[in-house]
């Protein structure tokens, strides 16, 4: 069996082994309390790592994922992405968020953190809290030159905390495929800090108050409109820790579908 698939098979098999047994009924739960995913801090919280695609790729083979990102094999995400489950992905609301991953064992792994993007969905119920990782994010866990041998683990314990991102990149807004001038769906990336997007809205050409835009999927934010929308438009996005920042005229006046605008 090949190392790529290991992860995914060892899935399966403990699924069914809960359900023969009868000990598992549904996800296991995230403990109650704060929604620590959104919470920055020295302490290391224990999850489940898995990992998938090749083995030293960057998940999906169209490089994009639930979120919406393409590319992710190219910095800044250098195919270092993860697929969070329901806690950490927030149905979409979590992806751009950042974390540190390390694992103590088996063997191979080196014990020092690295930095992992949210950049996909995994509802797998194997653990409260639990990281699908790329083949290449995986990898990163473990002692130099023994990256294959920890891949070949499969299922395997790790901890995790939440961290600042430092993307390096401007902000940057896609408009998407299909998008005219009564409809706007803007795909949102490489935001510093907290990473991730709880809102946005947007104010058009000459009007005095900003419009929310409806959280579509991933990573997207649309409007449809009953009129044309009068651009250029400002955008301004909420991240999960309340920050709000302003973009002014990012979507030019004579702006296209399929293209990316970034922040001034």
């Amino acid at each position: 069996m090949g190392a790529k698939m290991m992860s995914r098979s060892m899935q399966v098999a403990v699924a069914l082994a809960f359900l023969v047994g009868g000990a598992w009924c549904g996800p296991p739960k995230v403990p109650p309390g704060k929604n620590i995913t959104a919470s920055y801090g020295s302490d290391w919280l224990e999850a489940k790592a898995t990992w998938y695609g090749k083995p030293t790729g960057a998940g999906p083979d169209d490089n994009g994922g639930g979120c919406g990102y393409k590319d992710v094999n190219k910095a800044p995400f250098n195919s270092m992405g993860a697929c969070g489950n329901v806690p950490i992905f927030k149905d979409g609301l979590g992806c751009g968020s950042c974390f540190e991953i390390k694992c103590d064992k088996p063997t191979e792994c080196s014990g020092e953190p690295v930095v992992v993007y949210i950049t996909d969905m995994n509802y797998e119920p194997i653990a409260a809290y639990h990281f699908d990782l790329a083949g290449t994010a995986f990898g990163a866990m473990a002692k130099k030159g023994e990256e294959e041998k920890l891949r070949k683990a499969g299922i395997i314990d790790m901890q995790f905390r939440r961290v600042k991102c430092k993307y390096g990149e401007k902000v940057t807004f896609h408009v998407e495929k299909g998008c005219n001038p009564n409809y706007l769906a803007l795909l949102v990336k490489y935001v510093d800090g907290d990473g991730d997007i709880v809102a946005v809205d947007i104010k058009e050409k000459g009007g005095d108050a900003y419009e929310p835009l409806k959280h579509s999927w991933g990573a997207i934010w649309r409007k449809d409109s009953d009129k044309p929308l009068k651009f250029p438009v400002t955008v301004q996005i909420t991240t999960e820790g309340g920050t709000k920042s302003v973009y002014n005229d990012v979507i030019p006046e004579d702006w296209k579908p399929d293209t990316a605008y970034t922040a001034k």
